[in-house]
């Protein structure tokens, strides 16, 4: 994935004003955790590294704002892929009529975790739910960091990650128990 760096004049370092290189620095450093953060947001690598794309985008044209004003940058932009995640869901959730019926459906290749018990639970988990589990068990990120990160309280957190849990036990304990 290529990301856009925005074209700005970069400031001086001595001056201590952030620059555009600070951005492609973060960018290089933060981005494989994000696109394995928008991946399990989304659902797809597809859609998740086209959700880290748009959301740096936003984020590199305001980027010395965002680095000043954050007291981390990267709880910042994963708070922004969160909800920008939830944005577009809530749009696609949306019907879309048609005049006509296609004449044949469009063939999509198969996502390989498609069939995995846990992503579709994973999936099947509300957004805020999901965020939790991805943010502590696949980034290792600790309560507080999450709640950061989040915007919520470390309680929230707990609660949230409890529910989901639980939710997750009880859906692959059914999918074990169709397989036996």
């Amino acid at each position: 994935m290529a990301v856009v760096v925005p074209t700005q004049t970069a400031h001086s370092r001595d001056t201590g004003e952030i620059s555009v290189d600070d951005f492609a620095e973060f960018v290089r450093a933060a981005l494989p955790g994000l696109l394995r953060y928008g991946h399990a947001l989304a659902g797809n690598p597809h859609d998740g590294a086209d959700l880290v794309q748009a959301v740096l985008e936003k984020v590199g044209s305001r980027w010395a704002s965002v680095a000043r004003g954050a007291d981390d940058p990267l709880a910042y932009v994963r708070r922004a892929m969160a909800n920008t995640h939830i944005s577009v869901w809530r749009r696609r959730r949306k019907e879309s009529l048609v005049a006509d019926l296609p004449e044949r459906a469009a063939s999509v290749p198969a996502d390989s975790f498609e069939n995995e018990p846990l992503w579709q639970a994973l999936r099947a988990l509300p957004q805020r739910q999901r965020a939790v589990i991805v943010l502590r068990y696949y980034d290792g990120l600790s309560e507080a960091e999450i709640a950061r990160t989040l915007k919520v309280s470390q309680g929230t957190v707990k609660s949230q990650a409890s529910k989901a849990m639980a939710a997750l036990r009880t859906r692959l304990a059914t999918t074990t128990e169709r397989r036996c």
